[in-house]
């Protein structure tokens, strides 16, 4: 998938593999979720929590209509995004399903982490009752 990511101009491919390293990194780091597996969906770069069953699909990618973004993306049919609206304000967002980045500016991680542990256990906590937040 690193080869995917760097077919991109460098700060987007820059941007993309921080992220990946922050997918991996946070997916390692939270309780239930497992190995991830890396695969494409889409044409873009997808993490699933095939091993645990714990999470929604979480996927990285340049935004077509800009030159200059890339967005992690989730999946439209979840609360994830909304949540995240609520708990982030001040991230940008595309609609109901991804959060968007300038790939010149400094990724806002604690938040992001925060973001991709979510995603990365929403069917753990729905299936133990808990709204995601």
């Amino acid at each position: 998938m690193a080869a995917v990511l760097e077919s991109h101009p460098k700060p987007i491919e820059s941007k993309l593999l921080a992220l990946r390293k922050l997918i991996l990194d946070t997916a390692r780091a939270t309780e239930g979720v497992g190995a991830l597996q890396e695969t494409l969906k889409w044409g873009q770069v997808s993490y699933l929590t095939s091993e645990s069953k714990s999470g929604s699909t979480v996927r990285i990618d340049r935004v077509k209509s800009a030159d200059d973004q890339v967005a992690v993306y989730f999946h439209c049919q979840t609360n994830l995004v909304e949540t995240f609206r609520e708990l982030y304000p001040k991230l940008s967002y595309s609609g109901n399903r991804a959060i968007v980045l300038d790939a010149s500016r400094k990724l806002p991680e604690a938040a992001l982490r925060h973001c991709l542990a979510l995603a990365l256990t929403y069917h753990l906590a729905r299936r133990n009752g808990a709204r995601v937040k």
